[in-house]
């Protein structure tokens, strides 16, 4: 067989994901990481390295850089519950943010709908160095909603636009119910047909190829009940996907936390922006959701954010909520995400949690730790090696490697 390309990298100081180390080796043969040695062998690349950034909340691609706002493909006006769109379809990968959030070390984003909808469709973790659709894709998380001011905004759009939160939530609360009585009906009529199948199988005695005949069909009228949209929120009441819901005032999180144990459905707090109570996110915490906070030092351009303080940060850190960040591509730039560790380190952070909060701890909160996020044997060899501790405000990657291929170098 052939031997494997192999490259190595060697850190003066390694922020891999989890801690702080100096003066390793990452030794890389195919895409993966197969060793982390630490002291100093002969290597390709040196500097300072931490794995790839990943931006946890993003448009990128959807509302691009250099097209007027007519172009942008955020929101669909057609109706506020649309489950079944498919963010990729509304990105193209000639944006110039793709190119830029790579050269700054952000190799991965989770795209997502805007907030114009209560359900604005799916959520896709997507490849920012891919060179079009065919290999963008990396996983499909799950889905994004929205609470809040967002959502009761767009009366103008079309489908049905109640202007307050009580009756956009109830509208949500009511398309869940919809779908829940729906399979249990559909459940009872199979029951039903499949007891009758069983007294007229007797009756008529059936052979074995007649009864599975008669079976398959019953479960096919069953799973022909369902429309695509019902299979969507079927996949959130199964805890088989996780919704990312863009929620930012307080007494709205609160409904989140309600609403989530109500309906036994996985989520995750985005932006909370407005939140300045601790409590708040230790009650997250206690309901085991996860934050992803941001965008940071974005222009507080409504309403629902005159809270939305830099000193905040120090509330969630100092609270029990598990959290990552997000740029929000484009109302903070993607690469920007490392800019966004600043409130963090100016309230005390450490600067290997700090790597860790847009590393490991997105990819955590994204179920891709298990390939991406530290540096370690066994991982996709994405990482960035920097000529500058990253943390340094002139830092700027001097090799950037993505699943094992050298994809800019300096």
């Amino acid at each position: 067989m052939p031997e494997k390309n192999r490259t190595v990298v060697f850190a003066e100081v390694l922020y891999d994901g989890k801690r702080k180390l100096e003066n390793c080796s990452i030794v890389i043969e195919g895409n993966q990481i197969v060793e982390v040695i630490t002291h100093r062998i002969d290597a390709d690349y040196s500097g300072f390295v931490t794995p790839a950034f990943i931006d946890a909340h993003s448009h990128i691609g959807m509302d691009r850089e250099g097209e007027p706002w007519t172009e942008s493909e955020l929101n669909d006006t057609l109706n506020q519950i649309m489950p079944v769109n498919d963010p990729i379809n509304s990105i193209y990968l000639d944006d110039r943010a793709f190119k830029d959030a790579v050269d700054f070390g952000v190799l991965y984003s989770c795209i997502v709908p805007g907030s114009g909808n209560l359900f604005g469709g799916r959520a896709k973790v997507i490849r920012n160095f891919a060179p079009n659709r065919k290999t963008v894709e990396f996983k499909d998380y799950g889905y994004k909603m929205a609470l809040g001011f967002n959502p009761r905004s767009t009366t103008d759009w079309k489908g049905d636009r109640p202007n307050t939160r009580m009756g956009a939530y109830a509208l949500l609360e009511q398309k869940f119910e919809a779908v829940i009585n729906k399979r249990e009906k559909a459940s009872l009529k199979k029951s039903k047909d499949l007891y009758q199948l069983e007294k007229t199988a007797k009756e008529k005695q059936y052979s074995e190829k007649e009864i599975s005949f008669e079976t398959s069909l019953i479960e096919k009228q069953y799973s022909l009940s369902f429309t695509p949209q019902d299979l969507a929120i079927f996949e959130l009441l199964s805890g088989e996907k996780t919704a990312k819901v863009h929620v930012h005032k307080e007494d709205d999180v609160l409904y989140l936390i309600g609403f989530a144990k109500k309906y036994g459905i996985k989520v995750t707090a985005e932006h909370t922006c407005d939140v300045f109570h601790k409590e708040i996110y230790n009650e997250l915490a206690e309901a085991g959701i996860p934050v992803v906070y941001g965008p940071l030092g974005a222009v507080g351009y409504k309403v629902e954010l005159k809270h939305a303080y830099y000193q905040n940060a120090r509330v969630l850190m100092e609270s029990n909520a598990y959290f990552g960040l997000m740029t929000d591509h484009p109302f903070i730039w993607s690469p920007s995400l490392r800019d966004s560790l600043k409130f963090f380190l100016i309230q005390g952070m450490s600067p290997e949690e700090a790597i860790s909060t847009i590393t490991w701890k997105n990819a955590k909160i994204l179920g891709i730790d298990h390939t991406l996020g530290s540096i370690e044997s066994g991982k996709t060899a994405s990482l960035i090696v920097w000529n500058k501790d990253p943390l340094n405000l002139a830092a700027f990657p001097s090799m950037v490697m993505a699943e094992g291929s050298v994809i800019r170098k300096m």
